[in-house]
């Protein structure tokens, strides 16, 4: 979706983001790290996703819909990055897509 507001279907309590950013957990070694953002680069939802096995197949959906008091504030450092790469993915994606 390619609002500005990212709001899925009008409905001001959920918003749509898009996934901007995968890393692996310092501190611990099987643990993903998984931030979407939202197309603004203002909000963003944090997930951590334990990974299993070497072998743990299971895809990452490109994007969500979340309530809107799940979204965290974006540090201003980081906005324009974080609302280029929601940009792209919602480019280049479905919103149903995995990777």
């Amino acid at each position: 979706m390619s609002s500005a507001d990212s709001r899925e279907g009008g409905d001001s309590e959920s918003v749509r983001v898009w996934l901007v950013e995968r890393t692996y957990g310092d501190d611990e070694l099987n643990i993903v790290i998984l931030v979407y953002a939202d197309e603004t680069g203002r909000r963003y939802f944090r997930k951590e996703r334990a990974l299993t096995s070497f072998t743990d197949e299971r895809e990452t959906p490109v994007s969500q819909v979340v309530p809107a008091d799940e979204l965290g504030r974006i540090d201003e450092l980081d906005r324009e990055r974080y609302a280029a790469e929601a940009a792209r993915m919602a480019a280049a994606h479905d919103p149903d897509d995995a990777v």
